[in-house]
This record gives structure tokens, sequence and C-alpha cells, in this order.
């Protein structure tokens, strides 16, 4: 069992497999040309799933893929299948933006994937063209029907953006509900990657503007989770993701490591330690002890709140 320094359980991780985009979202990587690949020295999956297999043997027992878009990584697939082949009951998911989702999804659920979370920041076309820095509701529509098709456990996201997709809130939840899917409103993380006249929309806002058209009760909060979910009269239940409160700490159980090698022990901080060396290695033993490191220096809180600072780190990188 995993266990930091603030007695908090970790047993989530969140594995990027590239930090490439094949969009550039106005809060994540605007700055980066559309059409430049970051370079990048991957670890191999093979490389991957060897910490993967330790991490599990720690402890660990829910795992999302994420990128960048993760559907850029050729035969993804591939490294679902190690992992559900490995530990079964590992709750294993994926954060996409869904542009590759409906040709990619039947492999990824033959191969054991179980739950899909889809960026959706709009629906209106040429709203969300403004927001991604590219046509992509067609596909982002098609992926999440798939998806829904095949089965998996969907879950929408929206980085709610002030003056810019503030005004969707209701047709959003109003989506969501008519596709059967959950969806979470997610505040928007200052960060020095993005657009720099972003504004974000906090949890009060985002309630009160769902109030004009619903009743609203809050649920009791899973503590494994960052989300917190509210009712409406219908029971439908949607989420709110608040980075900026005490709270999305207190009960955070997540470390993240990067398709680099960086093991991240938290969103926000810049600190990390390297695992690439002890892997290529084949080190299990110097892996699993930088594991417990990461775990021991993992911090009590982001600066979001306290002190009102921008992340210097590039969440293409670690999945967000």
């Amino acid at each position: 069992m995993l266990i930091d320094s603030y007695n908090r359980k970790i047993d989530y991780l969140r594995v990027s497999v590239t930090s490439n985009c094949n969009l550039r979202c106005l809060y994540c990587m605007p700055k980066i040309p559309p059409d430049k690949k970051i370079d990048e020295n991957l670890l191999s999956f093979d490389e991957l799933f060897l910490f993967v297999k330790v991490a599990i043997d720690a402890g660990i027992r829910k795992i999302r893929i994420t990128g960048g878009e993760p559907l850029l990584r050729e035969n993804l697939q591939d490294f679902i299948r190690m992992i559900f082949e490995y530990k079964s009951t590992v709750d294993l998911a994926l954060t996409s933006n869904a542009f590759f989702l409906k040709d990619k999804a039947k492999a990824l659920k033959d191969a054991g994937l179980k739950r899909i979370n889809i960026s959706l920041d709009s629906l209106n076309a040429n709203k969300l063209k403004k927001i991604s820095q590219k046509d992509v509701l067609e596909n982002v529509l098609e992926g999440i029907d798939e998806a829904i098709k095949l089965g998996f456990i969907v879950k929408l996201n929206t980085v709610v953006l002030k003056g810019i997709n503030d005004d969707e809130l209701i047709s959003l939840l109003d989506f969501a509900q008519s596709k059967k899917v959950q969806i979470r409103f997610i505040e928007f993380m200052e960060n020095t990657h993005a657009y720099g006249q972003l504004n974000s929309v906090n949890c009060e806002k985002i309630l009160e503007i769902l109030s004009k058209k619903y009743n609203i009760k809050k649920q009791e909060k899973d503590t494994s989770s960052p989300v917190s979910l509210y009712k409406i009269d219908n029971d439908y239940t949607f989420g709110i993701i608040e980075p900026h409160s005490d709270e999305f700490c207190n009960t955070c159980n997540r470390i993240r490591i990067t398709a680099e090698g960086l093991l991240v022990p938290c969103l926000y901080f810049d600190e990390a330690l390297s695992i690439k060396e002890a892997i290529k290695n084949k080190d299990i033993k110097k892996a699993s002890e930088i594991l417990y490191t990461v775990i021991k220096n993992k911090p009590e809180k982001n600066k979001w709140n306290a002190y009102k600072e921008k992340s210097q780190r590039a969440f293409y990188q670690t999945g967000g």
C-alpha cells in the first residue's frame, strides 16, 4: 500500500503515453504551432509496462491513460492489453479528445479498456474550433456515439471559460443527459502554457448558471475522487472539479508518469523524479525506491489557491 506523508492512500496512476496532440486548445498548448510535432524520447510500451507492474504490485488500483492525445500513440491497444492481462481488476480508463475515437474504439474495447473520459468544451462548431483551433465537433460527436454504442462507461469533460463557453453550460448538461452519460465541469487551471487572456469560472458561478433551469442538490463526496457531484430533480448527476479548493488536494490519491519517464507527485508542482534509467536497466528495486520517494515527497497542496501562482507544468505532458 502506498501512503504519503499526509496519510493519503495513493492508488491511482495516470500514465501519459505522449505529449503530442492534434489540437491546440487555448487552455493547454495554444503556443505550439499546429503543424509542429513535439520531439519526444519516449519510453516504449514494454518499458512503461515494467513500471506499471511495479506500481500495481505496490497498491495502484486505478490507471488512466492520457497524453497529449493518447490515441496518437500507435498501437495503444497493445499497452492496454498488457495491463489488463496482468491485472484485469485494475480500473482501466482513457482520457481523449475523441477526434480519432470512432475508428479506434473497438480495438481499445477488445484490449480491456473500460472507461473513457471525452473532452467536449462546446456544442457549437465554430466556438469549439476557436477553443481547440481545429474543426473537430463532428469527429468528437461521432467518437462519443461510438464509445456509447460499444458499452464504454463514458464521461464528458468541459473546461469552463468565462465569456467563451459559460453560456453553454445548460445545453451541455442537457446533451449529456440525452446521451445518458455524466458531464463534469472543470475550473480552468492557470498555467504559463495557456492563452494569456483566459479567465476561470468558479464552482459557485457554474451552479448559479445551471440553477436557472434546474434545482440542484449536492451529493456526499467520494473521498477517492477529485469531483464534487450534484443531482438535479430527475436524478441525473453531474460533477464539478475545483482544482483551486483545499478539498481537491485533501483527497488526492494520484501520481503521474510522463511518456519520457518522469514521475510527478502533483499536477501543479514542477518537482519530479525520473524512473527512465532504472526502467531501461530493468532495475525493479530502484524503480520501486523512486516510486516510494515520490510518494513520500508528495506535497500537501497545490499552489493555485494559497499562492495565486501559475503552474509552469505543461498539462499536455502530464495529462491534466
